[in-house]
């Protein structure tokens, strides 16, 4: 194939990045032609709408630059030059008007991106922007011209100018795999180490929780990380969690794990709500309601929620005890007429969690004899080292309902060493 003319602008990559390159030069009179291994346009760009395309932010602009980080001071003139305000006037533009959400985020209100996708290939038809679509950058030969592998076999480009939209390496299935960082690395070109932005983070759920609660949200919770605090909602996954409120964080979360290894995730899952208050909620009676009917109503917190405080992890669970149990004391504290009552709730309830370790304890590690020996003793008939033959051995029986002990005769057989018992089955 011949080489395309030479007052063409080449843009590799038709994700969003690419497409606005391409509406941008159109717009000012230039030929653009877009280029894309892909069979199709725009294909992150409809991932990115799974979760309702989040376009941008609605904060105040000087707050808004903050969100970049260490790249605010290069990107701060192109951010100004199109804030967030030209964006949605943008989306509405292609027929698509926005909203701000409670998390002052904005998103279109079809909260779809292929409404607004095909909107936008339609204007950029119309500006005379072509697409080369399954063209895979190949890198330039030896003239500079740009090579591309295609369905009809190598071809050669000789543009103008070429801008490259290439992405990252996080969706390789959708064409951004980073194979670019040594071809442009081979030219001399300095590139920094790939690392994930808005990414989500492992976390170690327990068995259980993750098999019940994988898929579910998290809404209305503050996110905090140092002194950064961000409003928003995030997802359960089997791996961890992960969602809008997390990405705003993940940046610093990142440098930290980097740094140190780990990172601490403080999280409030109902910030609305004063900590006082709250406390006064927890610190009521239960009665005889279990813990998680009492969250929900007391708290009014989701069941993916109460999971989380319940068995999340090892270190989740310790944390929300301590929470709990401060919270509690404060209250005993301060409101001596309720002292009394809330502190025989209590009291039940850490004598039920023993009963139920103990009962776990000897089920797991006591052999049946000393079992048996116990619950006779516990049935009155006798101390258990004093005339253990003749009283014979008791048993709980719970089986078939009933409660109440059961006697089993022994037989006693005496051989050259000491004496042993063989059970017997009443009945």
């Amino acid at each position: 194939m011949s080489p395309a003319p030479k007052n063409d602008i080449s843009i590799i990559g038709a994700g969003p990045a690419g497409l606005m390159a391409a509406e941008v030069l159109a717009q000012r009179g230039a030929g653009v032609t877009v280029y894309d291994a892909m069979p199709s346009a725009g294909r992150k760009f409809l991932m990115a709408g799974r979760g309702g395309l989040n376009l941008t932010h609605s904060e105040a602009l000087p707050e808004f630059l903050t969100r970049y980080g260490d790249a605010q001071p290069l990107l701060a003139t192109a951010i100004e030059a199109f804030p967030p305000e030209n964006l949605r006037a943008w989306s509405e533009g292609l027929g698509q008007p926005t909203f701000i959400g409670s998390s002052g985020r904005v998103f279109p209100t079809a909260f779809k991106a292929s409404p607004l996708l095909r909107a936008w290939l339609r204007r950029l038809d119309a500006m005379g922007v072509q697409l080369a679509l399954r063209h895979r950058w190949t890198g330039w030969n030896d003239e500079g011209h740009l090579l591309f592998q295609t369905p009809d076999g190598r071809l050669v480009v000789d543009a103008r100018a070429t801008v490259l939209a290439l992405g990252g390496a996080s969706w390789p299935r959708l064409g951004s795999n980073g194979a670019w960082v040594e071809r442009l690395a081979a030219k001399g070109v300095a590139i920094s180490p790939l690392r994930p932005a808005n990414c989500g983070f492992t976390v170690a759920w327990s068995e259980i929780f993750r098999d019940r609660f994988e898929g579910q949200p998290l809404k209305g919770i503050a996110l905090s990380f140092g002194p950064h605090t961000v409003r928003g909602e995030v997802i359960i996954t089997r791996a961890g969690l992960e969602g809008g409120a997390l990405y705003a964080l993940a940046a610093r979360l990142r440098e930290a794990i980097s740094s140190s290894g780990q990172a601490t995730l403080r999280m409030a899952l109902r910030p609305d709500l004063a900590m006082q208050d709250l406390m006064v909620r927890l610190s009521r009676p239960r009665g005889r309601q279990s813990l998680s009917n009492f969250l929900r109503k007391a708290a009014h917190l989701s069941p993916a929620a109460i999971g989380l405080l319940q068995g999340g992890g090892d270190c989740i669970r310790r944390a929300a005890v301590v929470a709990f149990v401060c919270q509690s004391r404060g209250i005993d504290q301060r409101r001596a007429g309720r002292t009394q009552r809330c502190r025989a709730d209590r009291a039940r309830d850490l004598d039920r969690g023993r009963d139920i370790i103990r009962r776990a304890r000897r089920r797991l590690h006591d052999p049946p004899l000393a079992r048996d020996l116990r619950r006779r003793r516990n049935a009155r008939l006798g101390s258990a080292d004093r005339r253990l033959f003749a009283a014979g051995l008791v048993r709980d029986r719970r089986r078939g309902g009933k409660r109440g002990a059961e006697i089993f005769r022994s037989e006693v057989s005496r051989g050259p060493s000491r004496p042993s018992l063989r059970y017997g089955t009443s009945g």
